[in-house]
């Protein structure tokens, strides 16, 4: 009895006069400050919060103030406890809010970061609290190891973890049972006699469906997926280029979130067995309208779908935002503002083909204009142009859509894909009538388009008369201002990355590191990498029938083109991103 009395002696909560004295005392507070916190009578925030937010320089590091992080990395020191930062995206949400109930969490300000077969991870920003120790443990079975993590992500997480899976088990108990109609997962005619999907308009599958949009706009996710598996459906965000698994759902309530979005998409939720488009607007955190383009697919266990997140934001971006510089930037000017021909951006599915269009035409649109756009689907519903629709049960594709356009007296026409011949035609005979069009084509790179117009069928003369430019695209993830560091430059990989033009090596080049702002990854957004090829005279009298790509890509250099990899290199010079992820998305060319 006497240890527990004295265990109970020792607990206590932080207190804001103890805090600063400690601070004082091991010579990270000066006396004037440790004063001023002293006149601070009633605090209603936790202590280290109040301090976080005074900002008060750190006397022992000059320029330097104590920060949430400093402050936690000081108490962690003095308290033997390892500082962790809570990143939702590596959590299991499921099993976390498992080992123990919410009440429990919020009486104790604690919350589950981590389970594992060998021990639980326990974030607490209370460390001389140790009550709740033994009682958790007794009922885990497992050994409890304690960090410390900031008090507002303790609280904010704890609702909202609690939230996403009191909506799951919701939903899961809201099930209904299933008849044999209608069953589309192929291995599920084992299991007639399981549960079937909830709901789709249940409270609680509603509520799944706010928290992974609003979720995913915090995280910066360009994609949302919902797979279905066997058992579960996973949840995955792609952030920066890269997926990330977020969530697993059960089956039965992945199947009825994928049929709220489909509901709110306008999409027929009757039909899984084709693949359907949609699309829905919402806000994000922030107020701002965000628009989502979705895209279901049937697969063998249940409809696939993918949110693809559209910030009209971008619309906003210059050039130099988006990576365009210096004499690509010119190139590119001078081939848009010409009044007549076609101009080309190719590159791979999310390589912002898309944005640096409707970037392009946003500067274009003026009111003395007409700017029409056919497009599969419409991506971002823009106000200054006039968009059509590809619609292909009705025979509204590309080449019928370009048609109704030149009737329409427009100035610019973007089409949103070359995809065949009668396309390609429609798009050569309106740039002959005197009207710019803006198209994409995927290929590999610039030169490449020309070859890939001759094999569509466009004669060759045709596409000297009317193609005025190519850009190919890419985009690569630019380090965390934040973390990165410089590092010595490897030889080996700078003259791979180059080959075979002999380009200088930089001194020095920039690493990735890892911080709490870029979740360890040590990159933080992305931008572009350009490949400009102006249909100059030169080029011009290269473009045959019997056309070499290599030939025209030389004869572009000579000119001043940059390949995709020389303006990766250039980035990689500038300290912007590093030679492997240049390499990773840029394609190695012939010679």
């Amino acid at each position: 009895m006497a240890t527990n009395f004295g265990e109970q002696l020792m607990e206590h909560r932080l207190n804001l006069s103890t805090l600063a004295r400690e601070l004082h005392e091991d010579g990270r507070l000066s006396a004037q400050e440790l004063a001023r916190v002293g006149k601070s009578s009633i605090v209603r925030v936790h202590p280290l919060v109040f301090l976080a937010e005074q900002k008060l320089p750190d006397a022992a590091a000059s320029g330097q103030v104590l920060d949430m992080d400093t402050l936690l990395a000081w108490l962690g020191g003095r308290v033997d406890q390892g500082v962790y930062q809570i990143d939702p995206l590596k959590i299991n949400v499921t099993a976390v809010s498992d080992v123990m109930s919410q009440a429990f969490a919020e009486r104790h300000r604690i919350l589950a970061v981590e389970v594992t077969d060998d021990e639980v991870v326990i974030a607490s920003g209370e460390p001389y609290i140790r009550s709740w120790e033994s009682n958790l443990e007794h009922v885990l079975r497992k050994p409890i190891r304690r960090v410390l993590a900031d008090p507002r992500a303790i609280a904010r997480h704890t609702a909202e973890f609690y939230t996403m899976a009191g909506s799951v088990r919701g939903a899961r108990g809201s099930e209904r049972p299933e008849s044999s109609a209608g069953v589309g997962n192929l291995e599920q005619m084992l299991d007639l006699g399981a549960m079937a999907e909830p709901d789709a308009n249940d409270q609680h599958i509603v509520n799944i469906v706010d928290w992974l949009l609003q979720y995913a706009f915090e995280q910066r996710a360009s994609d949302i997926h919902i797979e279905p598996r066997r058992d579960v459906g996973n949840v995955r965000f792609r952030i920066d280029g890269v997926l990330h698994s977020v969530y697993e759902l059960p089956q039965q309530v992945s199947a009825a979130v994928i049929s709220r979005v489909k509901i709110l998409g306008r999409m027929d939720v009757a039909e899984k067995r084709r693949p359907q488009d949609g699309r829905l607007k919402t806000r994000g955190p922030e107020g701002n309208e965000v628009e989502l383009r979705l895209a279901t697919l049937p697969t063998a266990f249940g409809e696939k779908i993918v949110m693809r997140i559209f910030d009209p934001d971008v619309l906003q971006r210059s050039f130099a935002q988006l990576g365009l510089e210096d004499k690509d930037l010119s190139n590119w000017h001078q081939m848009t503002a010409t009044g007549n021909g076609i101009v080309l951006v190719t590159g791979p599915t999310g390589s912002g083909k898309t944005t640096t269009l409707y970037s392009t035409l946003r500067q274009l649109a003026t009111p003395e204009v007409n700017v029409c756009t056919i497009e599969d689907p419409i991506e971002m519903v823009e106000g200054a142009f006039n968009q059509m629709q590809v619609n292909h049960s009705i025979n509204l594709d590309f080449s019928s859509g370009v048609r109704a356009l030149m009737r329409q007296d427009p100035d610019i026409i973007m089409v949103g894909e070359i995809r065949d011949l009668e396309t390609a035609n429609m798009a050569v005979q309106a740039a002959l009538t005197g009207h710019l069009v803006l198209s994409t084509l995927h290929t590999n790179d610039s030169p490449s388009s020309i070859s890939r117009m001759l094999e569509l069928g466009v004669p060759a003369y045709l596409i000297k008369a009317t193609v005025r430019g190519v850009m190919s695209q890419r985009l690569v993830r630019i380090l965390c201002t934040h973390c990165k560091e410089s590092a010595p430059l490897d030889v080996d990989a700078w003259k791979q990355l180059t080959q075979p033009w002999k380009v200088k090596p930089p001194a020095e080049v920039a690493r990735p590191v890892g911080c709490r702002e870029c979740r360890d990854t040590g990159y933080m957004g992305r931008q572009g990498i350009y490949e400009v090829l102006v249909n100059s005279p030169a080029v011009q009298a290269l473009i045959t029938p019997t056309l070499e790509t290599v030939s025209i890509r030389k004869t572009a250099m000579q000119e001043g083109m940059h390949t995709l990899r020389l303006s990766g290199a250039a980035r990689v010079a500038r300290g912007q991103t590093t030679i492997e992820e240049v390499m990773r998305v840029a394609p190695l060319l012939d010679a």
